[in-house]
């Protein structure tokens, strides 16, 4: 029989010297567990994340005037499970060692780690989200969610991302590409066919890949006045990591540039891991924007030189 709840809390508590020890006591009083606690300091304040676990029947205004009445400002209160109890310096630990082995799931990984996949909307919310950036070779990648990023969780992200390209320059000086792992058979050359606003990679009549842009979306994120056009890109499974996703990318961007696009964007689940060295192979300057369960790549074409049909 479940007779309590759990909450994920952020608060911002003034810098001085009892501030947790009023919030600890207020909490006690409640009848309020503290399960966890993680601390992200400031030059004037301390923002703390917390897990609290509450009496059944508590909702999030409850939780967040019981943390303003223990002066804690900016609160955010967010339903919460088991998972959130798992230390947190071990997620760090755990996520470094998956993008060690497979460096190009960092979008996904880098998701899940700052609570950006599933993160519920806070209650009575509904400013803008906030934004967290890092560089990956030169790509540009995204990650937003409601509850404001620290100062430490950037440096946290700037870290991570550093130690991508790192991986991946390794790889890439060790194989040539930025795909790993060829197949047998990469020798074999597709020929590309452009039909109306699709690009076709072909293999002996057969068709192992195909790229189309789609209706145009105007301004989206850039611009004013930007045409920005979206496409699908896809690959047979059999014939991925040979190079085709990036030349149907690369062809499709510059059918879109004869088409009048700007900028293409590109939408995906959150766990596709052949964005990433995708735009990197395609030698562009790609955004790639983690929101909830979706990917999205924003790739400009205003310099590309155009299709020639």
């Amino acid at each position: 029989m479940i007779d309590s709840m759990l909450w994920r809390v952020r608060t911002t508590l003034p810098d001085r010297p009892g501030a947790l020890a009023v919030l600890a006591k207020r909490c006690g009083e409640a009848g309020v567990n503290i399960l966890g606690l993680q601390i992200f300091p400031g030059v004037e304040d301390v923002t703390d994340e917390l897990v609290l676990r509450t009496p059944l029947g508590w909702d999030a205004a409850q939780v967040a005037v019981l943390l303003e009445e223990s002066g804690g400002s900016g609160v955010v209160v967010l339903p919460s499970r088991e998972a959130a109890l798992v230390d947190q310096p071990t997620r760090y630990i755990r996520a470094a060692q998956m993008i060690l082995e497979r460096p190009l799931s960092f979008p996904e990984v880098v998701s899940r780690l700052f609570d950006t996949d599933t993160e519920l909307q806070p209650e009575g919310s509904d400013g803008p989200d906030d934004v967290m950036e890092m560089t990956v070779g030169d790509v540009e990648v995204q990650v937003r969610r409601r509850t404001p990023f620290t100062a430490t969780e950037h440096a946290r992200g700037a870290a991570l991302a550093d130690l991508v390209s790192d991986v991946l320059q390794r790889d890439r000086e060790t194989s040539g590409s930025w795909a790993s792992d060829p197949l047998p058979g990469a020798d074999a050359v597709p020929e590309y066919v452009v039909d109306g606003p699709t690009v076709t990679a072909l293999l002996d009549g057969v068709v192992v890949g195909r790229a189309t842009v789609h209706d145009q979306d105007g301004a989206v994120d850039g611009a004013v006045g930007e045409e920005t056009y979206r496409i699908t890109v896809s690959v047979e499974p059999a014939w991925r990591r040979r190079g085709i996703g990036t030349r149907l990318l690369v062809q499709v961007s510059r059918l879109a540039r004869a088409r009048g696009a700007d900028a293409l964007l590109l939408a995906t689940t959150a766990d596709n891991q052949a964005v990433l060295p995708l735009v990197l192979a395609a030698g562009m300057r790609g955004l790639i924007r983690m929101a909830g369960g979706e990917l999205t790549v924003r790739v400009p074409v205003h310099k590309l030189r155009p299709l020639m049909l």
